[in-house]
């Protein structure tokens, strides 16, 4: 009976993991002097689980400022796929100047990746917005990405417990009942009770909108997974999972405060 019981569980289905195209900048509020430059970072991992890395190429990248697009400058560096491995996957990062006031959307197309278990490949477009010297307006503007998400609530200053609402779109328009993934970039290696923890799921509602109470302070990525049609890999079709990805950070509550 034990040995039937292991082939039957042997042929569930395993959990998949969530991709996410970590788009990291060293902050989202950015104060003092006028031209101070930050780091940003790009990276296509488990974040949750902290990988593994996996390889991705920026095809297209931006920052979309005043109704402009501005380029970035990435600087190509190889990691380990995963810890001891002597497999290397590149990751990006770049030294961005803020000279002005405004908000900043950085965002980036990756080629498609392709992944063997789930027989599909995955495109992960993705922003996260900068505020920069006092100046607000903006951010709720769309970039006018093929998918993106649209953020309603304000995505800089939050604290852990706002809730986080967005809207999403693909190729131009609401994406109503839409999973949307969410994941904690766990830099604290936190442990979590049972895999259903790695990541957490909402929907959009008829008009593309989603709602999230943010648990903890960190950064948070919000993926929301649409259809891309279909492109050939080795004289096959296979679909393409076309995301939109928008990463927002949540701030610690201040001491006194419950």
């Amino acid at each position: 009976m034990k040995k039937i019981l292991t082939v039957a569980l042997s042929l569930l289905p395993l959990t998949a993991q969530a991709h996410f195209l970590v788009l990291k900048p060293s902050t989202d509020i950015v104060e003092g002097s006028t031209a101070r430059k930050i780091k940003v970072e790009a990276r296509f991992t488990h974040p949750m689980e902290g990988g593994p890395n996996m390889p991705f190429r920026p095809v297209k990248s931006g920052i979309f400022f005043n109704s402009k697009t501005l380029p970035i400058q990435w600087q190509k560096h190889l990691i380990p796929a995963e810890p001891g491995s002597k497999k290397m996957v590149p990751y990006y990062t770049a030294k961005v100047k803020l000279k002005r006031p405004g908000v900043y959307q950085f965002f980036v197309v990756p080629d498609y990746y392709f992944e063997p278990a789930e027989e599909k490949f995955i495109r992960q477009i993705t922003k996260v917005i900068v505020e920069a010297y006092g100046v607000e307006e903006g951010w709720d503007r769309p970039v006018g990405l093929r998918a993106e998400i649209v953020p309603v609530s304000r995505p800089f200053g939050l604290w852990e417990g706002n809730t986080f609402i967005g809207r999403v779109y693909i190729n131009g328009r609401p994406a109503p009942n839409t999973t949307v993934e969410v994941e904690y970039l766990n830099t604290r290696r936190i442990k979590v009770p049972a895999d259903a923890f790695i990541t957490q799921t909402v929907k959009t509602d008829k008009d593309g909108y989603f709602y999230y109470t943010i648990p903890w302070a960190g950064w948070w990525g919000f993926s929301a997974i649409g259809e891309g049609g279909k492109r050939k890999y080795n004289g096959k079709l296979y679909p393409v999972e076309l995301d939109a990805v928008i990463w927002v950070k949540a701030y610690k509550k201040p001491e006194g405060v419950e």
